[in-house]
């Protein structure tokens, strides 16, 4: 979607809502944004300062912090986030150390995914046009980890990214377009290599 400076600055919605909406917005003109970062970010300190010492209490803060969070769901801090309200994660799923979400796009992460350390995920695109851009326009796309994902450590996901069920992701890779399901995919950018081999995983 292009961008149209002048019906943009137009717009009279507050820079959340086109946010939200997946329009293209000003992150740096939203006191709205900074205040909602800035809460998320504090949030996110506090559970890594308390994970030692209350595990429990930092799990309940985890849990208050984001959109939506299943059962047994379990983590290793620090993690970084800037909306945690749009972050949901499903049953049973782990997510290790140095975990980072960037900007307002909702991230829908599934049942049974590993993630290892230092995923990172990003939802924001930044406008091209170098004139335009140091003006702070970008808008963001929703990213989708289906059931029973496993991300190597330091993935990077891209905005609007869809991850097949069940697919791997090989360490260190960038992932700029969908994975379907069932496959291992890797490299900078990720490609599929073969089809899961289930054959392989010794049964339960």
């Amino acid at each position: 979607m292009e961008l149209d400076p002048v019906a943009a600055l137009e717009d009279a919605r507050t820079e959340y809502d086109k946010m939200i909406a997946g329009d293209w917005y000003r992150y740096r003109h939203g006191p709205e944004l900074a205040e909602l970062t800035t809460s998320t970010q504090r949030t996110c300190r506090r559970i890594t300062a308390l994970y030692d010492e209350d595990r429990a209490g930092a799990l309940a803060l985890f849990r208050e912090l984001l959109g939506t969070v299943g059962e047994g769901v379990d983590f290793r801090p620090p993690l970084y986030l800037d909306y945690g309200h749009r972050l949901h994660i499903g049953d049973r799923t782990f997510v290790n150390a140095d975990f980072l979400t960037l900007g307002g796009g909702e991230i829908r992460i599934g049942a049974d995914v590993l993630i290892g350390p230092s995923v990172r995920i990003y939802t924001p695109t930044h406008v091209l046009d170098p004139e335009l851009r140091p003006q702070g326009w970008e808008r963001v796309d929703p990213v989708t980890i289906e059931d029973g994902v496993w991300l190597g450590g330091s993935v990077v996901i891209c905005p609007g990214v869809t991850i097949g069920a069940r697919s791997v992701i090989g360490a260190g890779s960038v992932v700029t377009k969908d994975v379907p399901p069932d496959v291992v995919a890797a490299g900078n950018p990720a490609r599929v290599l073969r089809p899961l081999d289930p054959g392989r995983v010794p049964p339960a």
